[in-house]
């Protein structure tokens, strides 16, 4: 694999193997909103040391690395269990579905669901966390309506990393600050005061043209089986972040968006040598790239070069990505457009829903 990323937290544990992780997993939890989640993982990670029954449950995945996300895995699979209806006496617990937030309480009530769906956690454990996290549009969309706005083109949009899509409809959801908004006044998902030191230029008007992306396992975000897949991913406790995917798949079922089964370096250079006269082909991610190998990485930004060699006035190329800044400590948008090849800093943002500083 490639370079890994780790949290600040990593140099907090000393603890190897698959303990040591979860300890990683249960800070970060405390740390972005869900304590309910960290009390889970510190029993979780006391019964593996111990080699209780979910240590024994996870003992195929003792040696797992920090990037396998196994602690998350898990939590997933048994959150969807909860919101499924599959597991009342756990859902009582679980601040997702109106639980108390009980986590010594919840502990024996996870463990015999995991003892009763086994199978449906063990498949959880097969699946890498895709929370498709829509309050990144936020940021994504000052990307879109600069390149609306510097080009004057249509857009074209082509997701790598895609999940489910959400950030692909960015246009269906609401942006408001200080009085000016852009989007559909009338959605259910709406950023409103997120921007600090400016705002996007939301007085542009932004044409889509056309919107595909990849993902190796993409959902299906009209499904049912979709939607308990991506909030199976929200953290419990974090009520805003519920609010707002809920309402993102509200908006889902209305705006199919093709998503293609496919690795991301071969779908890109198969979607950039397709021509799109008239038109700005805009590639995007958000906490994407760190998840792809080194080749993976250097092969598709070969794509990218190579396209933005042929890129024209008249059929601009644009890269947009919402990734992790060099230190860890927060998001930067970032956006590069061919024919010129200049590179700018957009906005440095959180991970997930939080506020903007908009620095363009």
């Amino acid at each position: 694999m490639g370079r890994a990323r780790y949290p600040a937290t990593v140099r907090r544990v000393s603890e190897p193997g698959l303990v040591g992780i979860i300890r990683i997993y249960q800070l970060a939890t405390d740390g972005m909103g869900s304590p309910f989640y960290a009390a889970l993982l510190e029993r979780m990670a006391d019964d593996v040391a111990a080699g209780g029954p979910i240590g024994r449950f996870l003992s195929d995945h003792l040696e797992s690395t920090y990037e396998d996300a196994v602690p998350l895995r898990f939590l997933g699979g048994v959150h969807r269990l909860v919101l499924a209806g599959s597991a009342p006496d756990l859902a009582a617990r679980f601040p997702s579905v109106g639980g108390d937030g009980d986590a010594a309480a919840a502990w024996p009530a996870l463990v015999a669901a995991v003892h009763a769906h086994d199978d449906a956690v063990r498949d959880a454990l097969t699946r890498p966390p895709q929370t498709n996290e829509v309050g990144r549009s936020a940021a994504l969309v000052g990307g879109f309506l600069v390149v609306a706005r510097d080009t004057g083109l249509p857009l074209r949009l082509l997701e790598v990393g895609s999940s489910a899509g959400l950030n692909l409809r960015f246009d269906r959801y609401w942006y408001e600050s200080n009085g000016a908004g852009y989007g559909d006044v009338a959605s259910p998902v709406r950023f409103t005061d997120l921007w600090e030191e400016g705002r996007p230029p939301f007085d542009v008007s932004a044409e889509i043209a056309a919107r595909r992306g990849c993902d190796r396992n993409p959902i299906d975000a009209s499904s049912e089986d979709g939607r308990l897949t991506l909030l199976s991913y929200v953290w419990p406790g974090q009520t805003q972040r519920f609010t707002m995917l809920r309402a993102a798949l509200e908006v889902a079922r209305d705006a199919p968006v093709a998503i293609d089964r496919a690795d991301i370096p071969a779908w890109l250079e198969r979607r950039l040598d397709e021509p799109a006269p008239g038109c700005t082909t805009v590639i995007f991610h958000s906490i994407t790239w760190q998840y792809l190998t080194d080749y993976e990485r250097a092969t598709a930004e070969a794509a990218l070069a190579t396209s933005g060699a042929r890129a024209t006035r008249e059929a601009p190329l644009a890269w947009l990505r919402l990734e992790p800044s060099a230190d860890l400590t927060h998001a930067e948008l970032r956006l590069t457009t061919w024919p010129v090849g200049e590179e700018r800093l957009l906005a440095h943002c959180h991970y997930h829903l939080g506020p903007v500083r908009w620095v363009a």
